[in-house]
């Protein structure tokens, strides 16, 4: 694999700039393929677009860019979709700056200004020869200026083709079908890849690469949309009141875990709704995985101060109740005398100090 550095102009960048959206972007002349299927999403904000153009205009350099050389001669664009994308929106009109004080578009600018903008020289590596594997590796040590790469977007590059490209069109765009139906359960962005990347993690039980890995031939992405459609299905049919704790949830083990079980939505309603005021319950996500298995541990449920904790230590002068030994206060821990799920609460009248050992074989029963 061969590297070389090369200077680009701005004015050879744009040459026969297209934007088709899925269908493509290019530029330099149709000979460069600016977003590749394996690229990410364009995530700049417009303050970070204006700045890359404000750079460009004080003849400031930009972080180098990458360019891969591919089997007709034409290019992909490794690295730099980002600020590519900048001053090919500038260019094309939809980014105005402030120049000298005042607001410009590219179609305002003066001569000399059109100028020194399509002069300016971007630093391009561009990488000849060498294995698909030896590219996606260059790839993956790449750091976006300013914006690093996500797990997703790493395996997206690494297992790109026409799956990802699918699994993309459903699941990674503004305003996908994914983000429309099952939007109040998934957590993040479909442009950076949070919406896919839980789907994916949702039914692969968390073994993401692993799983794109095994199906990185598939051709569609029916498999991960019917699936994703039959999880929200569930969700809807059995917890139909929408909260913003249900995005923070792994509905993924929980359908796998009680999808074939008969619930009442009517009654968990009720201990959902009960549990969210219960200001004992500091993990307000929790709730959902707790109301179907009665694990307390998903609830996180409040713990005794440290205040608490000495008050009790002192009236019991330091005497574990359940053993009757003496402990040093740093080798207790604090307990609810009535249980929570009794109705004790975490309050000072209900704290009683066990050592350890005798805590944790309560906690076991």
């Amino acid at each position: 694999m061969k590297i070389e550095l090369q200077r680009i102009t701005i004015r050879q960048l744009v040459d026969g700039f297209t934007d088709n959206d899925e269908e493509g972007v290019t530029g330099y002349g149709g000979r460069l393929n600016i977003r590749p299927k394996y690229q990410r999403e364009f995530v700049y904000d417009k303050k970070q677009q204006q700045a890359v153009i404000d750079t460009v205009f004080k003849h400031f350099p930009l972080n180098v860019m990458y360019w891969v050389e591919t089997d007709d001669g034409t290019y992909e664009l490794l690295d730099g979709q980002q600020r590519t994308m900048s001053i090919c929106s500038f260019y094309k009109g939809d980014l105005e700056i402030v120049l000298n004080g005042r607001l410009k578009l590219f179609g305002n600018l003066t001569e000399d200004q059109i100028k020194r903008f399509l002069d300016y020289k971007l630093m391009v590596y561009i990488c000849t020869g060498g294995t698909d594997s030896e590219r996606i590796e260059w790839f993956q040590t790449i750091n976006i200026a300013g914006e690093e790469l996500t797990d997703q977007e790493i395996y997206n590059a690494t297992y790109c083709g026409e799956w990802v490209t699918a699994l993309k069109r459903k699941f990674s765009k503004t305003g996908c079908v994914a983000k429309k139906l099952g939007g109040d359960y998934v957590k993040g962005s479909p442009l950076r890849q949070d919406v896919l990347h839980t789907v994916l993690s949702w039914i692969s039980d968390g073994n993401v690469e692993r799983y794109m890995a095994e199906h990185q031939d598939n051709t569609n992405a029916d498999r991960e949309w019917q699936y994703f459609q039959r999880v929200v299905a569930w969700i809807k049919s059995v917890f139909p009141k929408v909260r913003r704790e249900m995005k923070d949830v792994n509905w993924g083990v929980l359908y796998k875990k009680y999808k074939d079980g008969d619930f009442s939505a009517t009654e968990l309603e009720a201990r959902v709704a009960a549990l969210m005021e219960d200001e004992d319950v500091t993990r307000k996500a929790g709730i959902y995985p707790y109301v179907l298995s009665g694990d307390e541990r998903q609830l996180s449920i409040r713990a005794f101060t440290p205040r608490m904790k000495r008050e009790a230590y002192e009236r019991q002068h330091g005497i574990c109740p359940a053993c009757g030994r003496h402990f040093a206060l740093a080798d207790m821990e604090g307990d609810h005398i009535t249980p929570w799920h009794d109705g004790g609460r975490t309050v000072a009248d209900n704290c009683q100090m066990l050592c350890r050992d005798c805590n944790r074989r309560k906690g076991g029963k």
